[in-house]
């Protein structure tokens, strides 16, 4: 309780009844509970009460935290972080070139200024629309392009005995002619022993 030993409270009793006498001693110990009682009940009520203060001011702090919460607006804090001086919201606000119909026809312009509106534009005629389906036999048949030129290419490769075709002429410019090949001497082999 107070940290008290048997021993001690055995002395503090010892002590009572010297001083108290023995006549005495139960209403003094009475008295002494019913003052303890009252100081307990005391600090209960101050307990209380302490509590309620806490409790309150808590709920103070969430109902201002709930009011801020609600009133928070994201759009002009952004805002007010971006743009602190304003200048932005000018760019957008504002017309920096001005608006030359609305100065046109404004009560408030310089006496003796004309303002003498852009010439119209003309736009071209549109083009004529083609049909989306054609029938085949309303249509002239198209003239057939006249056949490519083939021209003339040396055969690769010439068997012993056939006469060899001419070479067409060089289409490359300030080419020398290429000479055919050597036709070999009709009787096949060389007549080194006769």
């Amino acid at each position: 309780m107070l940290g008290l030993d048997w021993t001690e409270l055995a002395l503090i009793a010892v002590v009572a009844v010297v001083v108290i006498g023995p006549k005495d001693l139960p209403e003094a110990v009475r008295g002494i509970a019913k003052g303890i009682q009252k100081l307990r009940r005391m600090a209960g009520e101050f307990q209380g009460q302490m509590d309620e203060v806490v409790r309150e001011a808590k709920l103070e702090d969430v109902r201002n935290s709930i009011n801020e919460i609600r009133n928070f607006n994201v759009r002009d804090i952004v805002e007010k972080e971006i743009d602190k001086d304003g200048a932005l919201r000018k760019t957008f606000t504002e017309d920096p070139i001005g608006n030359p119909l609305r100065d046109a026809f404004s009560t408030d312009t310089v006496p003796g200024a004309a303002v003498t509106p852009p010439p119209a534009a003309t736009t071209p005629p549109p083009p004529p629309v083609a049909p989306a389906f054609v029938p085949p036999g309303t249509l002239p048949p198209l003239p057939e392009p006249p056949p490519a030129p083939v021209a003339a290419v040396p055969p690769a490769f010439v068997p012993p005995g056939a006469p060899v075709p001419a070479a067409p002429p060089p289409a490359s410019m300030g080419a020398a002619p290429i000479p055919p090949p050597p036709v070999p001497p009709a009787g096949g082999a060389s007549s080194a022993t006769a």
